[in-house]
């Protein structure tokens, strides 16, 4: 029956097809016949202009979607060229020695990281934090190689730049792919599959283009709304390092006892909250009232940034680990997670902290306040912690 309806379907539209021609066909003859000469020429170019678009519209279609992609792939070279020239200077600055750090960087700029099997998912995530624990030294070391004179804040700051130049050498070349592979196939779908996604793509590959100078003068970001939130509590107060780049502050707020925690600053870097969280709560014996985490989030189109949510959970980005850690030692405590998220968009995200969002910030830390005062009774524990890179923001 599919067939038949098919069938029946073509032989229609072909029928249309038919009597459209024959009009334009009998059009012709009657201008002729009638002898006007301007209305003859523009039937002509309309019936040239619809054959060319029946038999040619896709071709078109095709070399239009390829300048596009190809304009783009231009676009995108010359932010990962200034990106890569950028870390080469930033290296260059920070290292007395007379080290041509141009080789290792063009050497380091396609630097991979292959995933742990996911077949068999029990005990992935160990395995996940085992890779990220492994890629994380390897860029310390090659910072320390190549600038052995910088200090920590200096080498987490030029880890940043080198991630992200990192990151927009792959979005280049994966741009850059897809458009030779186009060019040589002349397919379609093919080239769709890339143009459709470009605005998305250059948008993420602008907001990157402009991260890296921040990186490299150690300027706040926008993903670092919530160490300043923590930043905002322990102000003043002493810190102890409690994991892998997260320093802890022990504070009070009407007679709570709070336990604030973010990435070790000024230097770029978001270190391990989870591990951090997980160890704060088995030295307090699980007797914790609530961990209440605060994170930039992206905003929805038309919301205005800074603009501040509550939620559940645990709010924090990545691959998952921490946020696997996290969960796993509250549900076995049963201490309730809440969420306090600054909106901002992508861009903004990995840009230099505008106002909005700092301002925002503050309404977070009146949220969180208010979360300490209605969730926890006097005497409870309080874990506080501040998620996001914690570029530019010290303690």
């Amino acid at each position: 029956m599919d067939g038949v309806f098919a069938n029946l379907m073509f032989i229609t539209l072909f029928s249309e097809f038919t009597l459209k021609v024959q009009s334009m066909f009998s059009s012709i003859f009657a201008q002729i016949n009638t002898g006007d000469p301007t209305s003859l020429i523009l039937q002509f170019f309309y019936l040239l202009s619809f054959f060319l678009f029946i038999f040619y519209g896709n071709r078109l279609q095709t070399y239009l979607m390829l300048r596009e992609i190809g304009n783009a792939a231009g676009r995108l070279k010359g932010m990962k060229d200034t990106a890569r020239n950028l870390a080469i200077a930033t290296l260059k600055e920070s290292t007395k020695e007379a080290i041509d750090p141009t080789p290792r960087i063009d050497h380091f700029l396609e630097y991979f990281t292959i995933m742990p099997a996911s077949l068999d998912p029990t005990g992935i995530v160990p395995k996940l934090d085992h890779a990220l624990d492994v890629r994380d030294q390897r860029f310390r070391d090659e910072v320390k190689l190549i600038a052995p004179t910088a200090d920590d804040v200096k080498t987490n700051d030029i880890e940043g730049v080198l991630e992200v130049a990192i990151s927009l050498n792959t979005i280049y070349r994966v741009v850059n792919h897809f458009y030779l592979l186009g060019k040589k196939t002349m397919s379609l779908y093919l080239i769709m599959q890339i143009q459709m996604q470009l605005p998305m793509i250059m948008e993420i590959a602008e907001s990157y283009s402009v991260a890296i100078k921040a990186f490299a003068d150690g300027q706040p970001i926008g993903d670092g709304a919530g160490a300043l939130v923590a930043a905002k509590f322990m102000h003043g107060n002493e810190t102890r390092k409690i994991a892998k780049d997260v320093v802890v502050a022990e504070t009070q707020f009407e007679g709570r006892r709070l336990l604030v925690l973010k990435a070790e600053g000024p230097g770029s870097t978001v270190g391990k909250p989870g591990e951090a969280i997980k160890k704060l709560i088995d030295e307090n014996e699980g007797k914790v009232a609530a961990v209440i985490m605060i994170d930039a989030a992206g905003k929805y189109e038309g919301e205005k940034s800074g603009e501040t949510s509550e939620g559940t959970g645990a709010a924090i980005g990545g691959i998952g680990v921490d946020q696997y850690t996290i969960e796993e030692i509250t549900l076995k405590y049963k201490i309730p997670v809440h969420a306090v998220i600054v909106k901002e968009s992508v861009k903004e995200s990995v840009s230099p902290m505008t106002k909005d969002i700092y301002e925002g910030t503050d309404i977070a830390v009146a949220r969180v306040k208010r979360l300490i005062h209605e969730r926890a009774k006097e005497g409870d524990i309080v874990i506080v912690a501040g998620i996001g890179n914690s570029v530019g923001i010290g303690q």
